[in-house]
């Protein structure tokens, strides 16, 4: 599936995660993100619970502190966190079941950690400045 979107409507930087489009915020110098369009197998269990056909990935400062939140508010936290050299990654369900992807870049990664709040702001849930928005979809 990959290969036909990027040979036909020319998805760019196809990789074996699918299609990045990068871009750079023009309000603020230096401050970049990514959209990423990643088709998965049919039979993926990546997505599950969800019975959707795809998911969203939102970038998020604090991981920790954020799936702590939603707990507390009531939302179904999936699975455990994940670390990678990338970043870390958790994942939520929605009222209607979708599932959500939260990722925390990793700091390493500055070009695309970005910070919406000092060190002396309490915790706010809100996606990082120039959030990174990734969607998944079941062949």
């Amino acid at each position: 599936m990959r290969e036909w979107y990027s040979n036909r409507l020319g998805i760019p930087n196809m990789t074996k995660y699918g299609g990045v489009f990068d871009w750079k915020r023009s309000d603020k110098e230096n401050k970049y993100g990514h959209t990423v369009w990643s088709p998965m197998d049919e039979n993926t269990k990546y997505l599950d619970p969800s019975k959707s056909q795809l998911m969203v990935n939102y970038r998020f400062e604090n991981l920790e502190e954020l799936l702590k939140f939603l707990k507390e508010k009531g939302v179904d936290i999936v699975g455990e966190v994940e670390v990678y050299d990338y970043g870390k990654f958790g994942w939520i369900l929605d009222p209607e079941g979708n599932k959500i992807e939260l990722w925390e870049p990793s700091r390493r990664n500055t070009k695309y950690f970005f910070s919406s709040t000092s060190d002396t702001d309490p915790f706010v849930p809100r996606p990082s400045d120039g959030a990174c928005v990734s969607t998944g979809a079941r062949d």
